[in-house]
């Protein structure tokens, strides 16, 4: 158990910089008129395929094993 609290800051930091980097990798569909109550026909609906279907996915496991990790190290 001592071994796992030496090692879980560094598993979030890696879990940390990879999520980041995997949400910021997507593509924003919403233009900036979007935030300002401008409105546009996009409709909210969109199909991931591909490569963006992977990212989507990666970066929700990334999200879930980060809040495991966050959740893990108060435990411990």
């Amino acid at each position: 158990m001592e071994n796992l609290s030496n090692i879980l800051p560094y598993i979030q930091i890696v879990l940390a910089v990879f999520l980041t980097v995997s949400v910021l990798l997507q593509q924003s569909e919403g233009g900036l008129g979007g935030a300002f109550g401008g409105s546009d026909d996009f409709s909210g609906t969109h199909t991931r395929r591909g490569f963006e279907k992977i990212l989507f996915n990666t970066t929700i496991v990334l999200g879930i094993l980060f809040v495991a990790a966050a959740f893990l190290a108060l435990i411990i």
